[in-house]
This record gives structure tokens, sequence and C-alpha cells, in this order.
């Protein structure tokens, strides 16, 4: 079995935040979701990521989830929040934010109200390092238009800056680049639907999107590929991945909610400026978690 070495290691479920029919949290549905993934085996919980809409919540609600996580979390569990923020300043409050309630770390995007240089990016990361919570680094080049490449990984985790980075480009050959230039930085998976390749090449945890709805089998086979067991990760892997690919689509967030509805979980409806899918991408959906629960996925 794959060793748990640090907090951010293993299957983290990036959650989704359950709103009620008046787009209010409901923060005792939030709290027995993050119990339940661990009771599934997952090891950890990013609250306030991208799939957990945190562009859409106040204040006040991010600071709440984090919390509720934290309590509803068992010993050994992970807390990893994102703390992503227009400025600088903003993210580092995120993460002293995080420090108070107990986290073990914490996930940050560059800056993304622009399209920053390198000077920019490292400031951001120097600026956040100072609340003295290990950093994992988030390569989204798709939505920030800032492309944490290798050689500015290198440099920031040669500062002592990040501990590790969710690589999200789909671009597997990053991880071996990563390696070469960065010894010693953990390259997380962070796009669903290339988990099994980053887990081959030696990815010591998933920062996951499907694993919402499906906990147990997306544990077993990140589980297996990182043991090289591809007899059982490679069949998993296939009949996963017609929803494992909606990670990396632009209406994710829908589709995970909708499968977590259709296997009896709550996904319920997403905040605005997100609209409900098309019939058509409901029914894709609809039919890849079907077959999926069909194979037993669960």
């Amino acid at each position: 079995m794959r060793a748990r070495l640090k907090p951010w290691h293993g299957v983290l479920v990036a959650t989704a935040v359950p709103f009620d029919d008046h787009l209010a949290i409901d923060f005792d549905r939030y709290a027995e979701h993050v119990g339940w993934l661990a009771a599934e085996g997952c090891d950890g919980v990013t609250p306030n990521g991208s799939l957990g809409e945190y562009q859409t919540l106040t204040e006040k609600e991010r600071g709440a989830l984090v919390r509720v996580a934290v309590d509803a979390a068992p010993e050994g569990f992970t807390v990893m929040p994102g703390i992503a923020a227009y400025g600088a300043l903003e993210a580092r409050r995120w993460a002293e934010d995080a420090a108070e309630a107990g986290c073990a770390a914490v996930m940050l995007l560059p800056p993304n109200a622009y399209r920053a240089d390198e000077r920019s990016v490292l400031a951001h990361y120097r600026e956040v390092a100072k609340a003295g919570l290990p950093v994992v680094a988030y390569n989204n080049p798709i939505d920030t238009k800032v492309d944490l490449g290798p050689a500015m990984l290198a440099r920031l985790h040669g500062e002592g800056l990040i501990v590790g980075v969710k690589e999200f480009t789909g671009d597997v050959r990053r991880s071996y680049e990563i390696a070469e230039v960065a010894p010693g930085l953990d390259v997380l998976a962070g796009s669903d639907d290339v988990v099994l390749e980053l887990a081959i090449a030696g990815a010591p945890g998933w920062i996951a999107g499907y694993v919402n709805a499906l906990p147990r089998t997306g544990v077993r086979l990140f589980d297996a590929a990182a043991d090289g067991d591809l007899a059982t990760a490679l069949p998993l892997y296939r009949a996963l991945h017609p929803l494992l690919r909606w990670d990396s689509k632009t209406e994710f967030v829908q589709a995970i909610k909708l499968s977590m509805d259709l296997v009896g979980r709550y996904g319920g409806l997403c905040r605005p400026p997100r609209v409900p899918l098309t019939e058509e991408q409901a029914r894709v959906v609809r039919e890849a978690t079907e077959k999926a629960v069909a194979a037993g996925g669960r």
C-alpha cells in the first residue's frame, strides 16, 4: 500500500458545497459529507477550491466552511483549504485563518485577477509563505492564464515557498520534468482524467473531484495505480473515465453535483453564474453515472 507521509498525500477531495433551495449553504449537510468521505476511505478534503465555488462565497461563508470541515474531520484526516484571492495580502489572510482553524496545509493559485509575470508570482507566494503553513501551489493556466511551469516551480520550491503542486494542465509529461528540476517537490494529480498517468509517474496524492460521488472506487483506483497494480487500476480507470473527464470541462461542478444526486448523495444547485446542464449534457452524465454504478462503482 502507498505510504501517506505528509498531510497533502493521499486522496484529498475538492469538496462540493451543498446549497439549499434558496442558495444558502447547508453547513450540516457539508459536515456530514466530510465525515462520510472520511468513512469511505478518503484522506482529506480541500474546501474553497474551484469545485467548491469559492468565488461565489462571502468571507463569512469561506471561513465557516473551513471550520466546519475541521470539526467534522476525524484524527489524521487532512483539511487543506484553497486560499485563492485577487491579491497576496488577502490570500495570506486566508492562510492565517486556516492556521488558526487548525489546518495542516493550504492550496494556493497564482494571482488570478490578471496575467501575472514571474516577479508578481514570486512576490505572491513569498507573501503567503509568511503565514507559516505548508503551501501546495495550484497550477491551472486554463483559468488563471498563468502557467507555473517546471522552472517556476523549481524556483518556488528552492526558496522554500511551496511543498507541492496540484498539476491541472493535463500534460502528464510535466511530472517527469518537474521531478528533474525540483527534486522533493510533490506533484499531485489535479485533473481527474489523468490521475492514472500521474500516479504511475509517482504522484503521492490526488486532489479529486469525482470522488465526491464515488469515493470508495476513487480511492481504490488511486491506491492500485500508486502501487503499480495496473491489473486493478486500468479497468477501473476505463470504467470511470467517461465521468472523470468532466473534471476538465467548464461544467465540471454541475456534472459532479448531478452524479452525487444520482448515487444518493446531495449535490444540489450551483450558485450563479453557473447555470444548469443542458438536457444533452445531463443525459451524458446520467448514463455514465448509471453505468459506473452498475459496474460496482460506489
